[in-house]
């Protein structure tokens, strides 16, 4: 009887028969570059090609929206850009120029940023008309996210999910007068109306479609 022993390598298969006889299946396995890459660990099967397609449409598909935002004195303080992952949205923030510690931000009403002191850009995004805050029993805005520290040289990079779906939060951002993200110089405390006691506005940026 002949025998097949399979080795596992980088290199095609080895086939090592009984001595004196040949195995039938051995010059097809040695030519098999189908079976050759099973082996080795580099075939990719289905599913793992849905999966690296996934995550290949993930980093390719353009962003929902994406805003520059300013310091008061016009200084570029980064970007703001909401993607969106498996149908939810979430804002990926690369910041700069922002003075060390904890600060509050959050989607205001209105695209607008005229400083110094940005209150063009209006209240919280509040569509249907919360109150401030997720610890507050009456809360919270659609507009209200989480707090994020800056470091000692004043960059934050992070991202935080979005409440809703795609199609909500492009409905509520992309209204008649549009979205910004507005940067506070305090932390928010979650739960005071209207804007969790965060301070001044110290950044700001508007929301487009890229």
């Amino acid at each position: 009887m002949w025998q097949v022993r399979l080795l596992r390598s980088h290199a095609a298969p080895k086939i090592e028969t009984s001595p004196g006889l040949e195995s039938p299946v051995a010059a097809p396995l040695r030519q098999s570059a189908f079976f050759a890459a099973f082996l080795a660990g580099t075939l990719l099967v289905p599913a793992a090609i849905d999966a690296h397609a996934n995550r290949h449409a993930i980093k390719t598909r353009p962003p929902l929206a994406r805003a520059k935002l300013m310091l008061a004195d016009g200084t570029p303080a980064g970007t703001a850009t909401v993607r969106v992952y498996h149908g939810r949205a979430s804002l990926v923030l690369a910041l700069s120029k922002l003075p060390a510690g904890v600060h509050g931000i959050h989607l205001h009403a209105v695209g607008k940023c005229d400083a110094p002191d940005f209150k063009t850009a209006g209240g919280h995004l509040n569509p249907d008309m919360h109150q401030h805050g997720t610890l507050n029993p009456m809360g919270h805005h659609l507009g209200d996210l989480a707090n994020v520290t800056a470091n000692a040289l004043g960059k934050v990079v992070t991202s935080m999910p979005l409440v809703g779906g795609e199609a909500a939060v492009a409905a509520a951002m992309f209204d008649a007068d549009g979205t910004a993200l507005v940067i506070h110089a305090a932390p928010d405390d979650y739960k005071s109306d209207p804007s969790g006691n965060s301070g001044a506005r110290i950044a700001c940026g508007v929301f487009e479609r890229p």
